[in-house]
């Protein structure tokens, strides 16, 4: 069996080792919501990793829920990112871009006009987000239209084309973490009747039409998907009815479609993967259904990593936090070096500090 350190292609992709940078919210953009010249030293550092997965990036302004996160819309957008794309194959790094919408998870203050967020739903989540005046609760969302989804697939569509102009290896579609995509798939927050409500097969359809349409625009084979089916986002969204089943559909439905991979958030994100109290969810039964790449995430340390790759259970493993802090994990998990400890009171907002300065093996 293959190892985490052994190459791997992944659609259209080659990848050097099985290590992935897993998407990392850091709300350290410029101006126009691009990234900034520390972006760019910061994936650098980190282009050891087989591939980075960047942090997430709203596909239009009405996609934004949290303050100073970058976007992947505009010009400006695509000329900034490239120069992250750049420094990273100069390096021999491989990145693709999160395509991001959060839905009802966003704050007025935050969305052109002082709009309301939109989502599959009227219904405000209990969540907080992050705003200039710091954290707040999020606004009461509108529920979508269906004449208007449309317009938010043709926005994913859009986002996809500029991550390949600004010199991405390919995209990743968040659906996971109770954002848009996710509010759409879970019955405990889609309350809609119509063609995206109701089934799991109306719930699921806005979420495989953007897949479908992305495929269509950049290539199956350089487009992936992020998917959570055990999270709660903090206890603010509670789990669907019957999340086995499904995700068991959604996968049985984007397996046909060719995708470079399929990342899976194990558990509770950033929490247990087998939280207390929560039913079991069967992820070996949704990899059967899936005939591509995947790659798991939460929480997995070196050994567990080893041994799910060497057991077949994976192709990749994403770490989140270990990267923050350690821009050669790679190196670090390889040689099996011990690790930096992270800063959290540096994780949000903020300049160099926690982000670009953490120290490198001699």
């Amino acid at each position: 069996m293959p190892s985490l350190f052994d190459p791997v292609r992944i659609g259209d992709i080659t990848l050097a080792n099985r290590i992935v940078m897993a998407p990392l919210t850091r709300n350290r953009a410029i101006a126009g919501n691009k990234p900034g010249p520390l972006a760019v030293e910061y994936y650098r550092q980190r282009a050891s990793a087989g591939l980075i997965v960047s942090e997430a990036s709203q596909i239009s302004p009405m996609a934004q829920g949290y303050l100073d996160t970058p976007g992947i819309y505009s010009d400006e957008q695509v000329a900034a990112w490239r120069q992250v794309t750049d420094a990273v194959h100069a390096e021999g790094g491989r990145m693709v871009s999160q395509l991001w919408h959060v839905g009802r998870i966003a704050h007025t203050s935050l969305l052109p006009g002082g709009a309301a967020p939109v989502s599959s739903t009227a219904r405000t989540s209990s969540a907080m987000t992050f705003t200039r005046e710091g954290f707040v609760p999020v606004s009461t969302p509108r529920a979508l239209h269906d004449d208007e989804l449309p317009g938010i697939v043709a926005e994913y569509v859009h986002a996809a084309q500029c991550a390949i102009a600004a010199g991405f290896d390919g995209v990743e579609v968040h659906g996971a973490n109770t954002y848009l995509l996710d509010q759409f798939l879970r019955d405990s927050v889609n309350d809609r009747s119509g063609p995206y409500g109701g089934s799991i097969a109306n719930r699921a359809r806005l979420l495989l039409e953007v897949m479908q349409a992305v495929c269509n625009s950049i290539g199956a084979g350089r487009t992936g998907i992020r998917l959570s089916p055990m999270t709660t986002f903090g206890n603010t969204c509670p789990l669907d009815s019957d999340p086995q089943a499904l995700h068991n559909y959604v996968a049985e439905q984007l397996s046909s479609l060719g995708l470079a991979y399929l990342h899976l958030i194990e558990g509770e994100t950033g929490g247990a993967r087998t939280p207390e109290g929560q039913s079991p969810f069967d992820y070996a039964a949704m990899r059967r259904r899936f005939s591509g790449p995947w790659m798991i995430n939460n929480g997995y340390s070196r050994a567990d990593a080893l041994a799910a790759v060497a057991a077949g259970q994976t192709d990749m493993v994403a770490f989140g936090r270990p990267f923050i802090c350690n821009p050669d994990l790679v190196r670090r998990l390889r040689e099996d070096k011990l690790l930096n400890a992270l800063h959290a009171e540096t994780l949000y907002g903020g300049g160099a500090k926690g982000y670009t300065d953490y120290p490198t093996l001699p």
